[in-house]
């Protein structure tokens, strides 16, 4: 046993790792969230099909290449404390861990196949000193660690601090967002492809504004992978 093994399993035993989920121990070779839970995940397998339901929250408002999402989020299912630990109980590695597997299962669909940089979307500065980390930019760490694919870090900002879009209307979601992204190296997304990442996609307004930043480049290519899409 190495160091590093004895100090984690002396952590385990004082801290044990529980299911995100079920809140259950977690074994050895389980991140996150357990076998059982992880076999129950409410998978979209949008990368599966053309013209999907993301997609489709997209039509008319901005030119993507492909959109998808890693499993539905439903209100009142126990899925949603994936979400829930990541943004408001400082559980960021759950981002990375989440980034890795969902990458790791689209990987074998050619669903990054062509991308050059992946743009987790920005939070705005006051909202990252309070939170302490970007949740997007966490699975965007785990989605690169897969795919080898670089993150462009500082080349899009968020200069609007905004509320929360958890409680808005449609509409009000599409004003709230309107104008607040800015891009300030427009020659390092000139003919290349980028995946912007989100945690999760409801009506597609932070993307499209998130895109809205980048689509004027010359050649550029968007595409759009979200943890989880609500159902």
């Amino acid at each position: 046993m190495t160091a590093k093994d004895w100090i984690d399993a002396c952590l385990n035993l004082f801290y044990p790792k529980v299911c995100a989920v079920c809140s259950q121990p977690l074994s050895g070779q389980e991140e996150c969230i357990c076998f059982q839970c992880n076999m129950n995940l409410p998978r979209t397998n949008l990368h599966l099909k053309n013209e999907n339901l993301a997609e489709q929250l997209f039509w008319g408002k901005i030119d993507v290449e492909r959109v998808s999402a890693y499993f539905y989020y439903q209100r009142g299912s126990d899925f949603r404390e994936i979400l829930h630990q990541l943004k408001y109980k400082g559980q960021k590695e759950i981002g990375v861990m989440m980034g890795r597997q969902m990458a790791t299962e689209l990987l074998n669909n050619n669903f990054f196949d062509g991308i050059d940089y992946l743009l987790p979307v920005p939070l705005h500065k006051k909202k990252l000193r309070m939170r302490g980390y970007n949740q997007s930019e966490c699975i965007a760490k785990g989605v690169s660690a897969v795919t080898g694919i670089p993150i462009a870090e500082g080349v899009v900002t968020r200069d609007k601090h905004t509320e929360t879009q958890t409680r808005k209307s449609v509409m009000e979601r599409w004003e709230n967002v309107d104008g607040i992204f800015k891009l300030h190296a427009p020659e390092l997304f000139a003919g290349k492809h980028i995946l912007l990442i989100d945690d999760v996609l409801t009506t597609g307004a932070t993307c499209v504004a998130c895109a809205d930043a980048v689509v004027g480049v010359e050649n550029v290519k968007v595409s759009v992978l979200t943890l989880a899409m609500v159902q």
